[in-house]
């Protein structure tokens, strides 16, 4: 008889979480793999290659699940951070991301080098191309914003034909040669390869900026190993951005409604058609009127999400929250508050926190620390600006654009709502509007197939789609890592080794009332809790309320005048809830993995973002 047999046997150590291909699936999402391109999947033929992995469930940009079209923006963004990695500027440590989609969900894993060879040969081609961008980064910064406005122009210029009854006749003068049906594919080709380039611009220059700061956090960390993240974060805080540009222009037009003696029709009013027939008739609201006009282009190109999903309608398309939000700025105004954000003080935080620690280091060492300060407050502007350019107005614009092709389809009846467009993906569009062509240029003599085959199709994606979206993904899969070293996993997703860990010492054990996460942006409060699942639930949010959501994107910036903190189950140092937390003068806590399924809405919670800690004080 064993001598330990009466011992009580201890779990054996977890060292890995739930393969890919054996996560269970429930039986009401059959069918959801055919939402997306076979090499977004995992797969049989892969499996020996993707259970040796580490994989991450990336909530921070994907809290929802892709319809069908929406997937080809993920395509074409990872073809462009790999490339940008791997082979245009070689970043050392990093060729780029594998991605795979699970029931819906986008998961991720690091390909990263080690081989102190091929390092040395990578760092060599980097120093002359990543420096290259840091030396001239001011110049290549004003071209990319440039060559971007130029492309958005081109997405709304596309041009989708209406495929008339008869062509115009000036198509036979001139000897055309070729009619609508050519232009219409070629119209719908065009909206692809811009929205490509879109893609491939959208992480031209922010990957280098993660690295960048990257650098400064580590050279920063290394002199100083026991400075909190937040510490070197706020270093480079206080600087203008244009993705908080939108939020600033609701408060000028609040501003100017209170000066023009108008607030009250503007507080009154829920939307646009109230908004303009209650101050249309005088002076001062004509004038305001006129003001409100000319700020929407570019500043409502602004989604009520991040962006990235075709449902995430922008203040261009419904005007509803920012004229709630003027109004809101108008009664704080008139209350005496302040708006605006304490820009001021944070700068001046900013310049003490780094002439205290600048203080501390040896002269041998300022000229290091001065040079990557410098270049990290310089790039830093730019890992929040691409986002207002890239996922809310050049987004807002290809969405609507492809919906002018769901228009055509729907009035052909191979859809029935525009809406529908998007349970295709895009080479079904492509299928469709080839069926189209066909029988359109013989003149209606024969019958598509596409009104009888695409309608059933897309009846049965709705309902999976609909089962997908009430499924909860699991954190991570595959192997845990024993390091992590791709930039902006580390900075912006806040995936790291020891993140992990704690994932997996939390993995199948009751967390009870203390969550664990990223301390953001410092300060600790107490307060009740609104747990955030859908945009449209903002709406719900009252002043003074702690946001705890999946994520938070840009245009949420709004809502943090108005909440006492923030929490989030994704997320790291750099990203979007904690930069603007950070202008704000909000604490934030990033990166729980679990915030939005252990707290309630209505629960009174502890955020203290001074050590990444919130403790739920008692349920609702």
């Amino acid at each position: 008889m064993n001598a330990n047999s009466d011992q009580p046997k201890s779990d054996p150590p977890v060292t890995g979480f739930p393969q890919p291909l054996g996560v269970p699936i429930p039986p009401e999402c059959e069918g959801w793999e055919e939402f997306y391109s076979y090499d977004m999947l995992f797969s049989e033929e892969r499996r020996g290659f993707d259970e040796g992995r580490f994989w991450f469930y990336d909530g921070l940009h994907y809290a929802e699940p892709f319809h069908p079209f929406d997937a080809v923006y993920h395509r074409y963004l990872i073809a462009g951070f790999n490339q940008g990695s791997a082979r245009l500027f070689v970043v050392p440590p990093s060729l780029g991301l594998e991605v795979r989609i699970l029931n819906g969900y986008v998961y991720l894993s690091g390909n990263s080098v080690t081989d102190e060879v091929t390092l040395a040969r990578r760092a060599e081609l980097f120093a002359r191309r990543g420096g290259y961008y840091y030396e001239h980064w001011q110049q290549l910064d004003a071209h990319w914003r440039e060559k971007v406005q130029a492309e958005i122009r081109e997405l709304a210029a596309v041009d989708v034909p209406d495929l008339p009854e008869f062509e115009d006749e000036s198509i036979v003068i001139e000897g055309r040669g070729f009619a609508s049906s050519h232009a219409l594919i070629v119209a719908y080709d065009r909206l692809l390869e811009s929205f490509d380039r879109i893609c491939h611009y959208h992480l031209e220059l922010a990957n280098l900026g993660y690295g960048a700061y990257l650098v400064f956090y580590e050279l920063v960390r290394d002199r100083f190993p026991d400075i909190s993240d937040q510490t070197i974060a706020k270093m480079v805080g206080g600087i203008d951005v244009v993705v908080l540009r939108p939020d600033e222009e609701l408060k000028r037009l609040a501003q100017l409604a209170v000066e023009s003696g108008i607030a009250d029709q503007v507080q009154a009013s829920h939307g646009e058609a109230e908004l303009r027939a209650s101050l249309a008739g005088s002076d001062a609201g004509e004038a305001w009127l006129a003001d409100f006009e000319s700020t929407k282009e570019p500043w409502f190109n602004f989604s009520y999400g991040n962006g990235l999903y075709h449902h995430h309608r922008s203040w261009i398309d419904d005007a509803t929250l920012p004229i709630e939000m003027i109004g809101s700025y108008t009664r704080r105004l008139q209350a005496g508050e302040e708006i605006f954000r304490p820009f001021d003080a944070v700068r001046a935080e900013r310049d003490r926190i780094t002439d205290e620690y600048r203080a501390l280091m040896p002269k041998q060492a300022l000229r290091a620390f001065d040079e990557a300060l410098d270049l990290a407050r310089t790039v830093f502007p730019h890992i929040e600006d691409h986002n207002f350019y890239i996922d809310h107005w050049a987004h807002t614009v290809f969405w609507n654009k492809v919906r002018e092709f769901g228009v055509l389809l729907a009035r052909h009846e191979f859809i029935s709502d525009q809406e529908d467009v998007f349970f295709l993906r895009d080479d079904e569009v492509r299928s469709a509007l080839e069926d189209l062509r066909l029988t359109w240029s013989s003149g209606g003599a024969g019958l598509a197939r596409g009104p009888a085959y695409w309608p059933p199709i897309i009846e049965r994606r709705k309902a999976i789609y609909d089962a997908m979206s009430n499924w909860a993904p699991p954190p991570a899969l595959g192997l845990a890592p024993e390091t992590v070293t791709e930039p902006v996993l580390i900075m912006h997703w806040g995936i790291t080794a020891e993140r992990v860990k704690g994932w997996l010492e939390a993995s199948g054990h009751d967390r009870g009332d203390v969550l664990h996460g990223i301390a953001g942006s410092s300060g600790v409060v107490e307060g009740v809790a609104r747990v955030i699942h859908r945009v449209e639930q903002l709406r719900e949010l009252e002043d003074g309320e702690i946001l705890v959501a999946s994520c938070t994107s840009t245009s949420w910036t709004p809502v943090f005048g108005r909440i006492a903190a923030a929490v989030t189950d994704a997320g790291g140092v750099m990203c979007h809830a904690a930069i603007v937390a950070r202008e704000y003068g909000l604490p934030a806590v990033l990166g729980t993995s679990s915030a939005t399924r252990e707290i309630k809405t209505g629960d009174i919670i502890r955020v203290d973002a001074d050590n990444g800690v919130v403790t739920i004080l008692e349920r609702s």
